[in-house]
């Protein structure tokens, strides 16, 4: 009888602390919802819930809310130790790594802002493409990482696994960034990795890259004036002049009002055999009268170079 009292005794314990404890996570749902509605207008606010809403239940849903939250206030610091708490909870959310990769780099790159390095990047990134292999942003975050880590052959790996895992239609792949400027897009991941390409000599896989970017993109996006000129530069170091010339033809009707356009146009058109002349002069002469006055600081070498061309190609006999 006194074994069965205490028994009975434990049940009514156990109960009380079970009516406890849902209060609490209902407590802590009823005060992340009001997180929700404020995290857009008053992300400030919105932590402070969040917080509450984490003393009563430590859920790694919560925490991930309140990761997203200290993330619009650039607080990149307490976005990663709070990240670390989610995904320790739930380690095989992929997201969770994927944003606490990103919450490390975007330290590394204002390293006066924080303590964490881009190697550091390297671990999560790494889980959140064990835990979802087809995740094109972790493989490509992943090559930024080993890249700035000083490991270009990872580098190469990594981002070719990211190019390959992407789906063919562009706009599908943009989705992904639409609303979220601190991922970068999928168009920009393959002019990073042609320009790594480019730096290391690989010409040949560049232009195969940049080409395929071209054919997949909208002919009138923008983003492929960066592709254009990559590959002017491409063809700049096989010295096929016509093909660069072509290519930032293109980049400069995506984007008329670029100085630099006119300048790289100008001197490829003075590179070619035999040079073209009036084209060339006309562009440089964009270009000066464009960049040369109030932007002279800033494009001071391109200046002197334009000045220079444009005496040599209006000399004597010219």
């Amino acid at each position: 009888m006194k074994l069965r009292s205490i028994v009975t005794g434990f049940a009514l314990v156990a109960s009380v602390m079970s009516i406890g404890c849902n209060r609490n996570k209902q407590e802590a749902v009823i005060l992340a919802n009001k997180g929700d509605v404020m995290v857009d207008a008053n992300p400030s606010d919105a932590i402070q819930k969040y917080e509450e809403a984490v003393k009563l239940d430590d859920n790694h849903l919560i925490l991930y809310k309140l990761a997203k939250a200290y993330r619009k206030k650039e607080d990149w610091e307490k976005a990663q130790s709070t990240l670390q708490r989610a995904a320790a909870k739930a380690p095989k959310f992929a997201n969770y790594w994927f944003e606490l990769g990103l919450a490390i780099e975007m330290q590394a790159k204002k390293p006066e802002k924080g303590t964490a390095k881009w190697s550091d990047a390297i671990d999560p990134y790494t889980k959140c493409v064990e835990q979802d292999p087809n995740d094109d942003r972790c493989l490509a975050h992943l090559a930024d990482a080993h890249y700035y880590a000083d490991d270009e052959q990872k580098a190469l790996q990594r981002g070719h696994e990211a190019i390959e895992k992407r789906p063919a239609d562009l706009g599908d792949m943009a989705k992904k960034c639409v609303d979220d400027p601190a991922i970068e897009c999928a168009l920009n991941h393959y002019t990073e990795l042609a320009n790594r390409y480019i730096l290391l000599d690989y010409l040949k896989e560049a232009e195969q890259l940049l080409i395929a970017a071209v054919e997949m993109g909208d002919p009138k996006d923008k983003r492929l004036v960066q592709v254009y000129t990559l590959l002017s530069q491409v063809y700049g170091e096989r010295n096929e002049t016509d093909k660069a010339v072509k290519s930032l033809e293109k980049a400069r009707e995506l984007d008329e009002g670029d100085p630099s356009l006119l300048f790289n146009l100008g001197m490829a058109y003075g590179k070619v055999n035999p040079p073209k002349k009036a084209e060339a002069l006309a562009r440089l002469k964009g270009f000066t009268a464009r960049a040369c006055t109030k932007d002279a600081a800033k494009y001071r070498k391109e200046c002197e170079q334009a000045n220079t061309v444009i005496q040599k190609l209006n000399g004597p006999g010219n």
